[in-house]
């Protein structure tokens, strides 16, 4: 990839370790409100049950079904729904105490600062283009350490369109005063970095944690971060 100057990241579970950071929020949460003694419910089936939910509703929010507000109301208040416990209020704790909370954990995911250094040593100008929200997106980037990486940091928010629209990809490439045939995408998910990269016209590297094992000539498919130096 000789021409490539600028690499524009993803930032949840390419780099930094939502799953991980969500799992040990959820559960410092769940032991605070006592939920296994006051409800009888098991973490770890209550933890797949989030994820499920969440993930669903993140997927609507990318299509422009829902918006943030509809997923902030309602991903804590289906999973316990889910086991019979219908409490807004207790939804609501939830919630309002995981967007603050899960910022005091900040893993990275394995190999990212090791990456990161490497990129720097080659000179490439780093980028982030998240769905997530601004104000999150910024934060988990101070406070786990990278954000002196970047040279511009784009969120969803920000633009008021998610990938994988082209318009979100074209605000980051204008903002990094990049060139399309100079540029590479690197995410784990699918269809907003795989399929929305591709479609706007740029080369991406696939993050594959899932273990998709993707069947499409000549994409580009790394599983762990490490291999990406294979390519840049």
């Amino acid at each position: 990839m000789k021409n490539v100057r600028h690499i524009f990241f993803d930032l949840d579970n390419t780099l930094w370790d939502h799953r991980k950071n969500a799992y040990l929020t959820i559960k410092e949460l769940f032991s605070q409100k006592k939920i296994s003694e006051l409800y009888n419910i098991d973490f770890e089936l209550f933890h797949d049950a989030y994820h499920e939910i969440n993930e669903k509703l993140w997927e609507q929010i990318r299509d422009g079904e829902i918006d943030k507000e509809h997923l902030r109301k309602y991903r804590f208040y289906n999973t316990f729904l889910r086991f019979e416990v219908e409490d807004q209020e207790l939804a609501d704790y939830f919630e309002h105490h995981f967007l603050d909370e899960i910022l005091k954990y900040n893993e990275l995911v394995p190999g990212a600062a090791d990456l990161l250094d490497y990129l720097e040593s080659k000179e490439y100008k780093m980028h982030i283009i998240s769905n997530g929200f601004q104000e999150v997106t910024e934060r988990k980037c101070v406070l786990s350490g990278i954000a002196d990486y970047f040279e511009t940091i784009t969120s969803a928010d920000s633009v008021g369109l998610r990938k994988p629209r082209p318009e979100i990809f074209q605000y980051s490439l204008d903002l990094a005063k990049a060139e399309k045939k100079e540029s590479v995408m690197i995410g784990d998910d699918w269809i907003a970095d795989v399929k929305g990269a591709q479609r706007f016209g740029i080369d991406i590297i696939f993050f594959d944690v899932y273990d998709d094992n993707p069947q499409e000539a000549d994409l580009k498919v790394v599983k762990q971060l490490s291999e990406v130096k294979q390519y840049l």
